[in-house]
């Protein structure tokens, strides 16, 4: 009620009460750009980032119907993260040889499955390729990171700001949550700590006591799933 009256009292004054909401969620701007650090940090500079992920919140913010409240920070962080990954695809981030990097990390890794008859580990597969450690973690982020802007665009294709778009929301979650459900209990944990709970892949790696590259590696495969039952229809 107190956050209804106080909207109220200043929609009138518009600029003013934008820029109160975004100093109050500017934070959640720094938890979106913490936890695409990794992935981002040799691409465009940090002050272009923030800028990005401040109209992004800007965006949310106008385009929430009314004063946030508890599901505000939610749907603000899907916006700045989004707007985040518009900017790297708009700028082409992945150098082309980090592309075929990526391509070649993956059939690697199944080759070397199929020999081994196991998962490879970071070690196996870092020298299957020729590369050290950070490298093959580069190469893998990439990979993560395609993979999720392929979700974006397919979430965003079409979609006009409508009247209804909140039931579109409402249905794409409920999409998503049914496609989740059908995850290992692991991989459920994760895709809930990076996107419900912000934290980023080396902070995951350390809660379900798994490798940076793993956890990489897992949430890319979640991506993959997500992408691949989108683009197909998945079940209604």
């Amino acid at each position: 009620m107190l956050l209804e009256q106080e909207w109220s009292r200043d929609c009138d004054a518009g600029t003013h009460n934008e820029s109160y909401w975004l100093n109050q969620y500017l934070p959640l701007v720094k938890r979106v750009l913490g936890q695409l650090r990794n992935q981002v940090n040799t691409v465009i500079d940090a002050d272009d980032l923030s800028q990005i992920g401040i109209m992004g919140l800007l965006e949310a913010i106008r385009r929430y119907g009314g004063p946030p409240d508890e599901g505000f920070a939610g749907f603000a962080f899907k916006r700045v993260r989004g707007a985040i990954l518009d900017e790297l695809r708009r700028h082409d981030w992945r150098p082309r040889q980090l592309r075929q990097q990526s391509h070649q990390c993956a059939q690697t890794e199944r080759e070397l499955m199929r020999s081994l008859g196991r998962r490879p580990t970071e070690t196996e597969l870092a020298d299957a390729m020729g590369v050290e450690m950070d490298e093959l973690r580069n190469i893998l982020y990439a990979g993560q990171m395609a993979e999720m802007d392929s979700l974006q665009q397919l979430l965003e294709h079409g979609h006009e700001p409508a009247q209804d778009e909140a039931l579109d929301r409402l249905e794409q979650q409920r999409h998503i949550r049914a496609l989740l459900g059908r995850l290992p209990e692991r991989e459920q944990r994760l895709m809930s700590l990076y996107y419900q709970h912000d934290l980023n892949m080396k902070e995951i790696a350390l809660v379900l006591d798994l490798t940076e590259s793993r956890v990489c590696q897992l949430h890319k495969q979640c991506l993959a799933l997500l992408n691949r039952e989108f683009a197909q229809g998945g079940e209604k």
